[in-house]
């Protein structure tokens, strides 16, 4: 299980990310990566992505965690890909897996890999994205991760021919900061945060409905709650506040939290589960006793009730019309 409270701590600040590399655990040594991209991959920007520096961040793959369950983690990711994990047996529904880290690294094996093998086997097909982290050197450095995420549903719905899906069921879902993006990414799939480049940024960048795996929905509420932790521009904070801006047109949320998470907050879940309750939003929420943080699509134990959740989810997204 990954622990990121060192990072959520610092690094969910906003503007979003000061250096976190240095927080985050350094690999033990040489060793294999998992391969990343996969074979299947798009980029998601024809030339530099927006708000490119004339320095890029140095781009720095590497394995961490505890032995038996080492996973590859990204940092410095300056073209940012999705991987595309294809089912053996489509059924037309698709699902933008969106990894955590606390901006500060993307979890690209426990969150975004190994959610693909969680739910192809149901026929979704999954898309992994490799989003750029907003501390490293980019201008409007808050908006990052979500030009990333827009542009990748209006691509994915753009081919959606090739990829055999449906656009209408693309869904997204996140994982602790990947679920603060996710998150985002359902309530402002409109804000306009880069120009359009494109025929295919004419697509919508709206999720069809929205998992969010023990998520971040409001980095302000997490921050003040930090000894020490400065405040971030309150204009900022209010427009990444999930929770606040939930209105009827939002898609249908998934939520799964367990209850003694020590990094994100049980509280952030039932937050939004709250405001998808106003705003009489469709709202499904999973909580678990124990569970901890960061166990992704498959590092719980294999007993375990919060492993459950891929299969609570995929039954949840097959009640989708």
């Amino acid at each position: 299980m990954i622990d990121r409270r060192t990072i959520l701590g610092a690094a969910m600040a906003l503007p979003m990310a000061k250096a976190t590399a240095a927080q985050a655990p350094a690999p033990s040594g040489p060793e294999t990566l998992t391969p990343w991209p996969p074979r299947e991959h798009f980029r998601l920007w024809p030339g530099k992505a927006p708000g490119a520096q004339a320095k890029l961040p140095t781009y720095a793959p590497s394995m961490n965690g505890r032995p038996g369950m080492r996973e590859l983690w990204l940092r410095g990711v300056s073209d940012p890909v999705v991987g595309v994990f294809r089912p053996a047996r489509p059924n037309g529904t698709a699902v933008l897996s969106i990894p955590g880290g606390g901006y500060g690294f993307v979890s690209i094996e426990n969150e975004g890999i190994d959610v693909a093998k969680a739910l192809n086997p149901a026929g979704i097909t999954v898309f992994a994205l490799a989003y750029r982290l907003p501390g490293e050197g980019w201008t409007d450095q808050q908006d990052v991760p979500l030009q990333d995420a827009q542009r990748a549903m209006r691509l994915i719905r753009a081919n959606a021919a090739r990829y055999g899906i449906d656009p209408a069921k693309l869904g997204a879902c996140g994982f602790s900061a990947g679920g603060h993006l996710a998150g985002s990414l359902t309530v402002a799939h409109d804000d306009r945060v880069y120009p359009p480049i494109d025929a295919a940024d004419r697509q919508s960048a709206r999720p069809a409905f929205t998992g969010l795996v023990y998520p971040v929905t409001n980095i302000g509420a997490i921050n003040r709650g930090g000894a020490g932790q400065p405040d971030g521009p309150m204009t900022v904070y209010r427009r990444y506040d999930i929770p606040a801006r939930v209105t009827a047109q939002t898609p249908p949320v998934f939520l799964a939290h367990s209850v003694d998470d020590p990094v994100c907050p049980v509280d952030q879940s039932l937050d939004m589960l709250a405001a998808c309750r106003r705003a009489k939003v469709p709202v499904e929420a999973h909580l678990f006793e124990q569970g901890g943080h960061g166990y992704g699509a498959l590092h719980a134990p294999i007993d375990s009730p919060q492993r459950a959740w891929t299969d609570l989810f995929i039954r949840w997204i097959g009640q989708r019309k």
